[in-house]
């Protein structure tokens, strides 16, 4: 019995012993070819083999148009940078500093760039780069602040120049499609797109006149796109980019082009004579007075002597020993209503150096219609 027991027990372990024996030989292969696969795989990896290109559809119209206009009016885009002239006086010697940066675009075969006043204000040298990477120093043929515009004027090839094409801005409606190409950030040739917002809006110029009849648009316009050509759909020029409203400084989907019109009257100006001709009635005006008693009007607080104001009799605010004697109180003209000083000379570039113009006035005496002739500006 003894001896039955332990055979059986030896049969028993045998399939046991096997069992275990091939679990651990597919373990042992199992780990061979799968490091092997492994190893392939990380070293098929380390080859950096490219990806399979996926198939391209074509562009879609209104991209290609837009590709299309960019490369038809990106050439005439320039970079503006004004440099400053310092003192080192640790060194002995004086350094070029870059000022600021902005944008410009070629007006004709001559070398004129026109851009904003306000880009080339300050600094001691003005430098334009051609979308060729050239740069040109530049002069200052002209500038008007009251528009925000000047013109500068390189020494360039003709061959290196294309002028933009030039549009007009009266027929303009909201909605139209534009867009912005400019150096924002000093990042060159830089594209953006979006619509007109608005139309005839108006905002302030450096000397607080008000340009008038600007363009809205929602074309992303940051630091360094100001002086950059708005363009139409069928890429001309129909505005110049000047500002923009934000609370950061950057881009807040609000932006104002100078419009085309404006630009083609006042750049001709500027290179014919390096100024603005302007007709003027020949006074200094105020209304901070009259504001502050919500009185509507604008108050003559000089003549100009030999002005069309001086031969029409218009009165000057004067100093007496009793007290200021305040002049005439100009509060229409042609018949238009003048509120503010802003509202004469937006009325006044309306007409032509010798006009006579028909301004009415409030004195102690009543009110009192003057013949006015205007006189240039120059």
């Amino acid at each position: 019995m003894p001896q039955e027991v332990h055979t059986g027990s030896q049969n028993r372990r045998r399939p046991r012993f096997a069992a275990v024996s091939g679990l651990f030989v597919l373990a042992v292969l199992a780990f061979v070819f799968g490091s092997r696969w492994q190893g392939s795989v990380l070293q098929a990896d380390s080859r950096n083999e490219p990806r399979q290109v996926a198939p391209a559809g074509s562009l879609l119209p209104e991209e290609r148009t837009t590709v299309k206009l960019f490369r038809q009016a990106s050439p005439s885009v320039v970079n503006i940078t004004t440099v400053t002239n310092r003192r080192n006086v640790f060194a002995r010697r004086i350094d070029r500093v870059p000022e600021g940066t902005g944008t410009g675009f070629i007006w004709d075969t001559k070398g004129h760039v026109v851009t904003n006043f306000h880009v080339v204000l300050r600094g001691h040298e003005r430098l334009v780069t051609l979308s060729d990477q050239t740069t040109w120093p530049a002069e200052l043929v002209g500038g008007d602040p009251h528009v925000d515009l000047a013109v500068l004027k390189i020494d360039a090839p003709a061959e290196k120049l294309r002028p933009i094409a030039v549009g007009i801005s009266r027929d303009l409606q909201v909605g139209q499609s534009v867009l912005a190409i400019g150096n924002p950030f000093g990042l060159d040739h830089t594209l953006t797109t979006g619509v007109i917002s608005a139309l005839d809006r108006e905002v302030s110029s450096l000397t607080n006149r008000l340009i008038r009849r600007v363009i809205q648009t929602d074309a992303a316009i940051n630091p360094g796109n100001s002086g950059g050509p708005l363009l139409d759909s069928s890429g001309r020029l129909i505005g110049v980019n000047t500002q923009i409203v934000s609370s950061s400084g950057s881009w807040g989907g609000i932006g104002f082009a100078i419009p085309v019109d404006t630009v083609n009257w006042v750049v001709p100006e500027l290179i014919a004579h390096g100024e603005v001709e302007r007709p003027l009635i020949g006074v200094e005006l105020d209304d901070s007075l009259l504001r502050a008693r919500g009185v509507k009007g604008a108050l003559v607080t000089n003549v100009v002597p030999g002005s069309g104001a001086d031969k029409a009799g218009m009165r000057a605010s004067r100093r007496t020993r009793r007290g200021i004697v305040l002049g005439d109180l100009i509060t229409a003209i042609e018949g238009r209503e003048v509120a503010s000083v802003n509202d004469v000379h937006t009325i006044v570039e309306d007409f032509r150096v010798g006009d006579v113009v028909t301004v009415t006035v409030v004195r102690r005496d009543g009110e009192e219609d003057l013949e006015v002739p205007l006189t240039s500006s120059r």
